[in-house]
């Protein structure tokens, strides 16, 4: 396994279901790295069973692919790891629709 699979189990996680339609594309994607830049902890995030992808990244999170409906677990580790997974949390229960009025 690789180093960054190796470390989660030291990592919180929170299982989250993508709410917009298209998934992490576009608007929604780039809402998510923006939000996981605002934090210090460490931040992956993965579908199950998954290696998962740097949150950070905006090709890492759109290589995952993830639609409406699929679940992700997002795995955060450092001082504000729970505020970012909140944070990241309301960026993919957020309707698609609503990104366009920000």
């Amino acid at each position: 396994m690789n180093e960054v699979h190796d470390s989660i189990p030291q990592m919180i996680q929170r299982t989250v279901t993508v709410v917009p339609e298209e998934g992490l594309h576009a608007r929604p994607a780039s809402a998510f790295v923006e939000a996981a830049n605002e934090y210090e902890a460490d931040l992956q995030v993965g579908p199950h069973e998954e290696d998962p992808v740097d949150a950070r990244s905006m090709l890492g999170v759109t290589s995952l692919g993830a639609k409406g409906g699929d679940e992700l677990v997002i795995y955060a580790d450092g001082e504000d790891a729970e505020a970012a997974l909140d944070a990241l949390e309301d960026v993919l229960s957020t309707p698609e629709d609503e990104f366009d009025d920000e």
